[in-house]
């Protein structure tokens, strides 16, 4: 009896994990495609595997685990997408859950706390823009396939470099940020006193050294890149990109309400917030000196590292996720350091776990409600457009406010470009369509008809369809 009651004692965060994994995925995966997940490689791939566009190098990236999903989703695309998608995102979840309280009891945190920041993990706002979108398994399966090589990094056997570097690469075939735990083990390691200072210089050299093996091979590979605009840095952005990263990491807030124009409520995203203030006093502030210490510092650097090249290059919220585990760890070292004093923690932390419910229904709400306007998108399309079409030029209206993330994506976006009716009509028709966008205007719409009608005329398309907010006009020959 009594060794049951330690286990329950010992993993109860674990636990509560496993009875929400159902309920999680139950949530997810009713969410419908949106945006990116129309057009990435985790969409429904009808070419061979093993081609160099797809299996080899797509766009920016180099991401086999991307292509072999996209593979599979293309042998019965209406069956598999997006449910398989969010099987694995939330199974990959999960996954990353548990890796993270073994990383957490290898570092010798007490029970208490190795449960409170895993479960903090899991069920985070920070963690939702992950775990609710349809693309996003290779952001999950990178972290889970990093965690894993630092637990093997901190074993002491003559195989652990070889099964290290493997894992690495492992990691970022799955996603690039992978690469980053090439630095973050050895840094990690030496905060929590794994290794000494000597073996963190020859470890970290040879990190540099697998990521100069990995720029080599992308050097090599055959590749046809375009930089898109939004993936170049520059100060304004990078700045954004920080104040967005502290944003999403350290401050429990519902973003709908804070961030998104249409829905714009900051009152409410105010009590969000104040709700997860005493949680964030707990841990940020009232032990600042903590941060003083050389494992709080080696975990603050590795965060940094962690989202260092999307803050470079282009920032949302869905890459906190790569954060995420530092996150953790800062919360569970802060916990450890109440010893017996740790009832107001947990008082502060079922407010915040108030927050956290709150803020979860209301982004699962808004990620499923945008899904849902791409499909009657697409289903009123198909009802308009009658029989079958080879060629269409898609006009979409554009709206005076930004998306934000893939909780709430602009109509046109969420239809995925005319993709959606790809989806409905079983990839059977349209075969081409050509997409622009005009600038909302007083006259917007006649222009947009006007522009149509010449499409047409000119006998360069079969269809014209035309997206304004959440309708749809068609005009054919």
């Amino acid at each position: 009896m009594q060794d049951s009651h330690r286990q329950i004692t010992n993993y109860w965060g674990i636990i509560i994990i496993l009875v929400l994994t159902p309920v999680l995925l139950w949530a997810s995966i009713p969410i419908l495609p949106t945006f990116d997940d129309w057009t990435s490689l985790t969409s429904p791939s009808f070419e061979p595997l093993f081609t160099k566009e797809h299996f080899l190098f797509f766009g920016y990236h180099w991401r086999p685990f991307d292509a072999i999903i996209g593979y599979l989703l293309g042998l019965h695309p209406q069956l598999l997408f997006p449910t398989f998608n969010h099987w694995l995102v939330v199974l990959g979840h999960l996954a990353c859950s548990i890796v993270l309280f073994k990383l957490l009891t290898i570092i010798d945190c007490k029970p208490i706390s190795k449960n409170i920041a895993t479960l903090f993990f899991f069920i985070t706002p920070a963690a939702m823009a992950t775990v609710l979108a349809v693309d996003s398994m290779n952001q999950v399966y990178a972290l889970m396939w990093g965690m894993v090589a630092f637990l093997i990094y901190v074993k002491q056997n003559k195989w652990k470099y070889p099964v290290w570097i493997i894992l690495i690469f492992i990691a970022t075939l799955c996603k690039e940020n992978g690469l980053m735990w090439a630095l973050i083990c050895p840094i990690l390691a030496f905060g929590f006193r794994f290794i000494d200072r000597r073996i963190l210089k020859r470890d970290l050299l040879l990190g540099i050294g697998i990521m100069t093996m990995y720029a080599l091979a992308i050097l090599l590979l055959p590749k046809d890149i375009e930089i898109h605009p939004d993936y170049i840095p520059d100060e304004l952005k990078v700045v954004k990109s920080i104040m967005k990263f502290l944003l999403t990491s350290f401050i429990t807030v519902d973003y709908v309400w804070l961030l998104y124009q249409p829905s714009r409520h900051l009152l409410l995203a105010a009590l969000t917030v104040l709700l997860s203030l005493p949680f964030m006093y707990c841990i940020y502030i009232r032990h600042w000196q903590q941060f003083k210490e050389r494992k709080m510092i080696s975990i603050i650097v590795c965060l940094f590292i962690a989202v260092g090249p999307h803050i470079i290059t282009s920032y949302s919220m869905m890459h906190t996720y790569a954060g995420l585990p530092m996150i953790a760890l800062i919360i569970a070292v802060s916990i450890d350091a109440y010893g017996r004093h740790i009832k107001t923690v947990v008082i502060s932390g079922l407010l915040l776990l108030v927050s956290i419910i709150c803020i979860d229904i209301h982004l699962w709400h808004e990620s499923l409600e945008s899904g849902l306007v791409g499909k009657r998108l697409a289903m009123e399309t198909v009802r308009k457009t009658g029989n079958p079409v080879k060629s269409v030029y898609l006009i979409n209206i554009g709206e005076n406010y930004s998306k934000l993330s893939s909780f709430c994506v602009i109509p046109y976006e969420a239809f995925g470009w005319g993709l959606g009716v790809k989806h409905e009509t079983d990839y059977q028709w349209p075969e081409s369509i050509k997409d622009t966008l005009i600038e909302r205007t007083s006259d917007s719409k006649e222009k947009a008809r006007l522009l149509g009608i010449d499409m047409i005329e000119n006998n360069k398309y079969d269809c014209v369809w035309i997206v304004d907010h959440q309708n749809i006009d068609v005009i054919k020959k």
